[in-house]
This record gives structure tokens, C-alpha cells and sequence, in this order.
């Protein structure tokens, strides 16, 4: 079965295209490095040609609003547009647990907007909402980092690792479409103050972590439940302390 992955030369993307390929697919790495470009809509016909499913990984290059929106509504349509040409039989989305919860933020105000697209597009589709990965966890620190403090609340999220992402979607792109939302997770819960300052620890970082309820998860004020998926969620395999422990992190600067 042929599958396009867009996105799939990013985090997720790369990793979900090596286990599809694995289980015998052809599978399509579509970004614009490859000659598919989704805002303009370059390649994209031609990637869609012959393929039963179409994945989207893909992300925005920048989290400011207007750019967010943009992104996601422009390259929504074109998938959308390009995909009913195709006769693609079924759309699967990688999305954010707790999207609808996260309005306050421009970037997650985008995100439901694109969901929104997706669920009325008419095309067979599964939205995957993931929590945070484990890689995030240091972006998480740089976003809150002001000197050589991190100001972060003391709120819980049960973050995933992304190479158990990357194989939630693609099972789910194997799978019949769901037709709504599918959530995962990681096995286990923690506070982001808390494993924000293990990591820095691991790390010998000498920034310091400050608990401070006040203080703004990516410009959203966070509550209990704000990013804790639903009970029932499908929690990948990796703990965090073997990811911690055997996951080297990116080179410097980036």
C-alpha cells in the first residue's frame, strides 16, 4: 500500500516513514526538502498519486498566531483539496492532547481549526491527539527560562517519547479510520516543574527551576487537567528514565 507521509522528514515523520517501510509499505517522505510543499501546493498531486493514505505530521515553522493559523489552514485545504483528487480513502493527523482546553494560545487555536477542517473535509480520517514527548521537555525549559531561572506551575502531564508516537501513527495509518479523536500518552504521569529539573539536573544545567502557579505554560495558564489525556488513552512503552538515561539529547543549539 502506497502511504504519504507529511512531514516525514521531521521528528515524528522520519521515524513513522522507517516503520511503515519496515512493515512493507511505500511510503513517501513529503516536505518541502523532498519537493512537496504544502502551502503552495508544489508536489503534492504527484506525491498523492496512487496512495490509499495520507499522514500529516507536519508542523508550523513558527508558534506566533497569525502564522500558526495560517499555516495550518492553508496547508489544510490544499491536503484537503489534493487528497479528494486522489480518492485518498483515509487522512491521519497527529495532533495535541488537551487542544480544546489550550484556546487561550494562538498556536492551539490553530491546531483545533486545522482539526476542524480534517473532520469536515469528507474524507475518512483519524485525529491522534499526543501528549508532550520527552523531547520537548527541554524546549519546555528554554520557553520558560528568564535568566537562570525556569519559571514553570506545578501542573501534571504524562508525557510520551516520540519513537512511541511515531508508532501510534502508524498503526493508526494501517487501521480503519476512527473518525474522531484517538489519544496517547506516555505510561506514566509527572509534574512538568518536576521533570523539567530532573532533566536540567541530568543535564548539569545550572539554570534552576521556580515553581509558580502564575506562571504561563507557552502563554496558557494551566490547570489539573489542562494536559492529562482521558482515561482509556493508549500510553506507549518507554519510561522516562530509560529515555533520560539512553536518548542523547540534540546538539547544542538546536
Amino acid at each position: 500500500m502506497k502511504i504519504v507521509v507529511i512531514g516525514g522528514t521531521g521528528l515524528i515523520g522520519s521515524k513513522t516513514v522507517e516503520l511503515l517501510k519496515a512493515k512493507g509499505h511505500e511510503v513517501v517522505a513529503a516536505a518541502p526538502s523532498t519537493g512537496v510543499d504544502t502551502i503552495t501546493g508544489a508536489g503534492l498531486a504527484e506525491a498523492l498519486d496512487g496512495a490509499a493514505v495520507v499522514v500529516d505530521v507536519s508542523n508550523a515553522p513558527s508558534f506566533e498566531d497569525e502564522a500558526a493559523m495560517r499555516f495550518f489552514q492553508t496547508a489544510g485545504e490544499n491536503i484537503a483539496a489534493a487528497e479528494r483528487a486522489a480518492g485518498i480513502g483515509h487522512h491521519v493527523a497527529l495532533s495535541v492532547v488537551g487542544t480544546d482546553r489550550l484556546q487561550a494560545s494562538g498556536y492551539f487555536r490553530a491546531k483545533l481549526a486545522q482539526e476542524k477542517l480534517i473532520a469536515a473535509a469528507g474524507i475518512p480520517y483519524t485525529l491522534l491527539h499526543a501528549t508532550q514527548f520527552f523531547e520537548f521537555v527541554r524546549g519546555i525549559a528554554a520557553s520558560a527560562t528568564e535568566g537562570d531561572v525556569v519559571r514553570l506551575p506545578h501542573a501534571p502531564f504524562q508525557p510520551i517519547a516520540a519513537q512511541d508516537v511515531a508508532a501510534a501513527v502508524a498503526e493508526a495509518a494501517l487501521a480503519a479510520p476512527a473518525n474522531g479523536i484517538v489519544e496517547i500518552s506516555g505510561p506514566e504521569p509527572f509534574y512538568i516543574d518536576e521533570l523539567v529539573g530532573r532533566v536540567l539536573a541530568f543535564d548539569k544545567d545550572p539554570r534552576r527551576v521556580v515553581t509558580d502557579p502564575a506562571a504561563p505554560y507557552f502563554g496558557v495558564l494551566l490547570d489539573e487537567g489542562s494536559l492529562m489525556p482521558a482515561a482509556g488513552a493508549h500510553a506507549g512503552s518507554t519510561g522516562f528514565d530509560w529515555w533520560l538515561a539512553n536518548v542523547p539529547p540534540p546538539p547544542s543549539g538546536k
